[in-house]
């Protein structure tokens, strides 16, 4: 059993309810093992935030289901500046950036964990991400690893976490299949057995899609799209409606399709080219946490991914001064987005992770 994993029934855990399917069976398998179990909601949509408002609801039951308290803190302040404000600021500098991470961190594990201690009085947290955490003794660090089912597997989005943060942290979903969880919420009889899972961000649930969101921030102003040697080919209505290497959309016909190769918020443009354009063969990566292993001086080989549904590559991994460090691909690799995450692995152990950083718009591209 890892280190981190208490046994004594009399431990208590506060566990992270979003009202969803996963962290209900966290819930319940804990409470199922003896743990005296709190379950915890942080409200984080301000208005009509459908997918907060109907999950407190879910968590709220699933509560009265298990027999065990249940608190709602409200983070909607804390969510506004860390991720609303992220997205925001991101976009409008030419970068897609990655909430998902960024809110584990600072608005979830951090928070749920302070609130644990300070107010409960409680040293352990759970949530129902599918990742694992196991205690390496010879490098006295807890380290993370992916998920036994891989199809499920989210240690990507966890990449940022401290080791403080793993310490204090249980994933009873670790080492179960999707199915079983299904097949655990249908025997204990949760209301969120059959409950559909989320497909998009919260912010795109909430407001439709990300561009409605983003035009409720953001002003559309109407700019070139240009190819890689500033040849204007058409007009946009704001570079925070395209993403590195998206082809649909872009409304330009063309004798080959055409791919967004790069985004210049300083001229207000969109520079497209064909698919091969849009291959990198490294990139510079900042805002490392190495989580697993101590920070590296030389370089290592290692996989990575650049994007959650992308499978794992091979590259070089080679430190930088600070937390930054450079990627080296084996091969050309597609779409490589700044402000999306760079996570590392060795087979199933994550070293580590960071942010994508933009790229340097080149000289034919700033005509």
């Amino acid at each position: 059993m890892s280190k981190n994993v208490p046994c004594d029934s009399m431990n208590k855990v506060v566990v992270g309810l979003s009202g969803g399917v996963d962290s209900s069976v966290a819930a319940a398998t804990l409470h199922r093992q003896g743990y005296q179990v709190v379950g915890l909601t942080l409200w984080l949509m301000k208005g009509k935030g459908q997918c907060c408002s109907e999950g407190m609801v879910d968590a709220a039951f699933i509560c009265e289901q298990l027999g065990i308290p249940h608190h709602i803190v409200d983070s909607r302040d804390v969510f506004e500046q860390n991720i609303i404000d992220y997205l925001v600021s991101g976009y409008q500098a030419g970068i897609t950036p990655l909430p998902c991470s960024q809110c584990n961190k600072a608005v979830k594990f951090g928070p749920m964990l302070n609130y644990a201690q300070e107010k409960l009085g409680i040293d352990k947290i759970a949530t129902g991400h599918y990742a694992r955490i196991r205690y390496d003794a010879e490098s006295d660090r807890y380290q993370l690893l992916r998920a036994l089912d891989l199809t499920k597997d989210q240690s990507y989005f966890l990449y940022d976490l401290t080791q403080d943060l793993l310490a204090a942290s249980v994933f009873p979903l670790g080492e179960v299949k999707k199915t079983e969880t299904r097949r655990i919420a249908t025997e204990y009889q949760l209301k969120t057995a059959d409950k559909p899972e989320s497909q998009d961000l919260c912010l795109v649930e909430s407001h439709g899609s990300m561009q409605t969101f983003l035009d409720k921030y953001i002003s559309p102003t109407q700019g070139d799209i240009v190819d890689s040697e500033g040849k204007v080919l058409g007009q946009h209505s704001g570079i925070h409606h395209y993403t590195i290497g998206q082809r649909r959309g872009i409304g330009i016909a063309a004798a080959q399709p055409l791919y967004v190769i790069a985004l210049d918020p300083v001229r207000n443009r969109v520079i497209v080219g064909d698919r091969h354009s849009a291959n990198q063969s490294e990139c510079q990566v900042g805002r490392v946490n190495w989580v697993s292993i101590p920070v590296p001086t030389n370089p290592i080989k290692a996989s990575v991914q650049v994007r959650y549904r992308s499978p794992a590559v091979p590259v070089t991994v080679i430190p930088l001064t600070g937390d930054r460090l450079k990627l080296v691909f084996d091969e050309p690799q597609f779409s490589i987005t700044p402000g999306q995450a760079a996570v590392f692995y060795n087979g199933d152990l994550l070293l580590g992770g960071g942010i994508i950083e933009k790229s340097v718009v080149s000289d034919s591209q700033q005509i």
